[in-house]
């Protein structure tokens, strides 16, 4: 089977491809390979032709993600103009995988559909369906119709909701499968009530966020129970912030990290940190939580690759 440069592709195959500019922390080593393919049937003809045992990993815009110093061995697939479309008919949104969640939010509210959950959700929208993303009650499982990706092997195929087995912040898509095209439905809305309602949206979020440091979004779920949809039922409904802070870690600091002192769930890159910096951070705090509560906070940021070789 062929390596990654013995592939004829109509995309951009980079060797080496240092990663940290390409993530929201701005932390990591390269990518072996990173592939940026020109169109799905680019993308399946290059991974129905890779080597089986060469590792890929799907890459959105970075926002949720600490790359590990060391790098990450295999290919990188970072989806881009070619996935980045948006339509809108009836109720519904097509949207390619690599379209910015805030991006489809908008477009869909001046069709007069209300998608207006994903405004102030970063990231694109293949990683919102991988992750089931959510905000303000709803959930990307509330409103998925169906999903186009290809898969390890090539195959493009086609994903209901009982496919990907919806859970809190998961789904079941299987390793290595490429998310191309999400298809939603959100119900009817004036769109000038939709635009108002996101704008509130956005001023709540800077408010009470650091939105303008380096962060990944949220860094540990909510400790609390949730039923198959995603939605949450545990009537304590538990908040990470609030578990962080009576552990007495808002503000902690590691190297160049910070859990921000604005809200204390958010891992910040405060000044020039690493991503064992990052990560470590992270460690000391579900370390702290669980010795004060009991808790066991779950990563929602993912962490990827190898440590840098000094780090063991």
């Amino acid at each position: 089977m062929p390596r990654p440069d013995q592939i004829e592709i109509r995309g951009r195959l980079t060797p080496e491809r240092d990663l940290s500019g390409l993530t929201w922390l701005r932390v990591g080593g390269p990518a072996e390979w990173l592939f940026q393919p020109a169109d799905i049937d680019d993308l399946a003809d290059f991974l129905r032709q890779l080597d089986a045992d060469i590792p890929v990993f799907p890459m959105g815009v970075g926002s949720n993600l600490i790359v590990r110093d060391g790098g990450l061995r295999g290919v990188v697939i970072r989806l881009g103009r070619g996935f980045n479309s948006i339509t809108c008919e009836g109720t519904r949104v097509t949207a390619g995988a690599a379209a910015l969640d805030a991006h489809v939010a908008k477009r869909a509210g001046e069709a007069g559909i209300d998608l207006t959950f994903l405004r102030t959700i970063p990231g694109s929208i293949g990683g919102a369906l991988r992750m089931n993303a959510g905000c303000y009650g709803s959930y990307t499982a509330d409103h998925f119709v169906s999903a186009t990706a290809v898969s390890r092997k090539g195959e493009v195929v086609e994903l209901s909701a009982g496919d990907l087995n919806f859970a809190y912040r998961q789904t079941d898509l299987p390793e290595g499968w490429v998310v191309a095209q999400v298809v939603l439905d959100g119900s009817k809305g004036d769109p000038e009530e939709l635009a108002s309602r996101m704008e509130t949206q956005l001023a709540k979020r800077d408010e009470t966020q650091p939105t303008k440091d380096r962060t990944a979004g949220s860094t540990f779920r909510n400790p609390a129970g949730f039923s198959s949809t995603g939605r949450a039922d545990d009537v304590h409904d538990l908040k990470a912030w609030k578990v962080i802070d009576d552990a007495g870690m808002r503000g902690a600091r590691r190297g160049g990290a910070q859990m921000s002192e604005k809200h204390s769930n958010f891992l910040i890159n405060l000044d020039n940190a690493t991503a064992a910096d990052l990560e470590g951070l992270g460690e000391e705090v579900r370390k702290r939580v669980f010795q004060t509560s009991g808790l066991t906070l779950e990563w929602e940021i993912m962490r990827i690759g190898e440590p840098a070789p000094e780090e063991g």
